[in-house]
């Protein structure tokens, strides 16, 4: 395992057209893979963000015929890197979408996937409310992956409250733990920078976290502000705004031994009852 692999977190502003999304996101991968990065994560609905499921729905492929994933096979072995697409709608039947994360390898080979497990059903204002539960089908399993013989813990933003998953990937030798995001504002503003901070402190663990940020269909703002945050919970990199882009690190694994060896909280879990 090399002891420090240049990481670049990607910001989007997906819109509905599928091809153009592919192409902003394609444009910073190149350019952050110009500047030395060898792991590019890029951020939740990288294909595409719909006011309407059936919009959606009607313009996502399945596993087969998504033109997502050949375009981003094929980059990611033409630029010889690990590119984490953060998520994409893919069809599991008529009706529902897995939100789905690709991890491509440097030969262009899918790694891994991994379906969002927690669906975002929440009620933030009379004029603000989601039920993702709806129209995605949920994944069932956790899923590591691996860089370079690092391993790496998939988790897709909603996720992101629920900090036994990551327990887990840390517990299992995960070291780098990616949350691709389309965060809403008012939860962004309020916890996203201190949410992904916790889960790098309570598990020494480096986190990549590219987002989406702007304006989207239908008026739907995202909160932006991608960051890459270090095992002893400093941030790395930091996007001060919602505009695309992408942010760089040098994630050194030494720094990861080192925190969990200061606090081995990995080792201290409890079984409590009531």
């Amino acid at each position: 395992m090399p002891n420090v692999i240049r990481t670049a977190a990607v910001q989007l502003n997906a819109q509905p057209d599928i091809r153009e999304n592919l192409a902003q996101a394609e444009s910073l991968i190149r350019e952050a893979a110009g500047q030395g990065a060898r792991f590019i994560a890029t951020p939740e609905n990288t294909d595409h963000i719909r006011r309407r499921h059936a919009d959606k729905l009607a313009n996502s492929g399945d596993e087969k015929s998504h033109v997502g994933i050949p375009f981003f096979s094929d980059l990611a072995k033409e630029l010889e890197i690990d590119l984490l697409i953060g998520s994409m709608g893919v069809k599991v039947d008529e009706q529902k979408l897995a939100n789905r994360s690709y991890h491509f390898g440097p030969d262009g080979k899918i790694k891994a996937t991994y379906d969002k497990i927690h669906m975002f059903d929440v009620t933030l204002s009379r004029a603000e409310f989601y039920k993702e539960s709806s129209d995605i089908a949920p994944g069932t399993k956790a899923v590591m992956s691996e860089i370079d013989g690092a391993k790496l813990g998939l988790s897709i933003c909603y996720d992101l409250r629920f900090p036994y998953l990551y327990r887990k990937y840390a517990q299992n030798g995960a070291y780098i733990l990616s949350v691709p995001a389309a965060f809403t504002v008012p939860t962004g503003s309020a916890h996203w920078e201190v949410l992904l901070r916790a889960r790098a402190i309570e598990n020494g663990a480096f986190v990549i976290a590219p987002a989406q940020g702007g304006e989207h269909e239908g008026g739907r703002k995202t909160f932006g502000h991608a960051l890459i945050i270090g095992p002893w919970g400093e941030v790395l990199a930091r996007q001060d705004n919602d505009k695309p882009g992408f942010v760089l690190a040098d994630l050194d694994m030494d720094e990861v031994d080192k925190a969990r060896k200061a606090i081995p909280a990995l080792t201290h879990d409890k079984e409590i009852s009531f």
